[in-house]
């Protein structure tokens, strides 16, 4: 199994801006590691759709796993009250 390539959506980047510096950090690194592990340990198959969640403080991170594409889209970033509404 190779490195999965992260392609980040451009709301995805819009909600990033939103969120503050410390967390800002926290959540790009979590990103960087879906790169290695798309399914590390903590994260969850979300039960109605094909996309994935891994958790970082108060926030979430929302993707979808590619592995024919070797692909990881980063669909979501946003506080824990309002990332499943869709």
């Amino acid at each position: 199994m190779g490195k999965y390539s992260i392609l980040v959506k451009k709301s995805a980047v819009k909600e990033l801006e939103k969120v503050p510096q410390p967390d800002l950090r926290r959540i790009a690194g979590k990103i960087q590691n879906l790169a290695i592990d798309p399914r590390p340990v903590g994260s969850q198959k979300l039960s109605s759709f094909e996309l994935y969640r891994i958790r970082q403080g108060d926030y979430r991170i929302i993707y979808s796993i590619d592995d024919t594409e070797i692909l990881i889209e980063i669909i979501k970033i946003g506080h824990r009250r309002d990332i499943y509404k869709f």
